[in-house]
């Protein structure tokens, strides 16, 4: 029994045990600091070489700052991942056609090329956020990136052009939230009048249109463009 307890202040042995204990401590977070670049099965070493490959060392700080992002939002609720994600890329990177960016007319960039550039349209942006906040544990059965019809108001006045959103089903049969580049606040799909939906996809499956009951067709092999960029993703270290 420890029938004087003061006795023991500054004895060698409590020295000894604070000392192990801090050298534990000490352990544990280097320990934790080598995990985090594989976290969320994200290679980020593998990605952070092929980004300074072919964009330059300049765009591995925002590649970090998109970790930070990811790593900030593990312990938060679905609803504030959706947040902090949308805001993330709709905040830190332009709108710009594919055409500017890439000389081409359509080119659907990885989450690693939208940092690398630093800029893209809105397919580049939608899959940036599904891929995160699929990476933040949110099951792929929740999201699906949707193909719309978006009618926007210009000096000419209203026109129709061909967009992708990121679609959150909060449960099954929920009525979808829409992340967006246009209009950057989250709402229900209900309150976006301006977007007539087509169809929508994820990594398992598409769908004719983006209702619960929409009609469904198993796996998602049959969008080329879609599938090609999942095999550039892999390599890229993004799982």
């Amino acid at each position: 029994m420890l029938s004087n307890p003061t006795s023991f202040q500054g004895s060698k042995p409590c020295s000894a045990r604070i000392w192990l204990a801090g050298l534990l401590v000490i352990c544990c977070f280097s320990a934790l600091l080598g995990w985090l670049p594989y976290a969320f099965g994200i290679d980020f070493y593998r990605m952070k070489a092929a980004l300074i490959e072919r964009f330059g060392q300049g765009r591995v700080a925002m590649l970090v700052r998109w970790q930070q992002v990811l790593v900030a939002a593990v312990p938060l609720p679905e609803s504030e991942k959706l947040i902090k994600i949308n805001d993330f890329f709709n905040n830190n990177f332009l709108f710009i056609d594919d055409l500017t960016v890439w000389q081409q007319d359509d080119y659907w960039a990885t989450p690693m090329e939208l940092i690398g550039q630093g800029r893209g349209d809105c397919e580049d942006m939608a899959i940036a956020k599904y891929y995160s906040l699929k990476e933040l544990g949110i099951s792929v059965e929740k999201l699906r990136l949707v193909y719309v019809r978006a009618t926007t108001n210009g000096p000419a006045g209203p026109s129709v052009q061909a967009h992708m959103v990121l679609a959150y089903y909060p449960a099954p049969t929920a009525e979808p939230l829409v992340l967006d580049n246009l209009d950057i606040q989250i709402k229900p799909a209900s309150q976006r009048s301006d977007l007539q939906p087509i169809f929508s996809f994820n990594s398992e499956a598409v769908w004719s249109g983006v209702a619960a009951d929409a009609t469904r067709q198993n796996g998602s092999g049959q969008l080329t463009r879609w599938q090609d960029l999942q095999l550039r993703a892999q390599k890229e270290g993004l799982e």
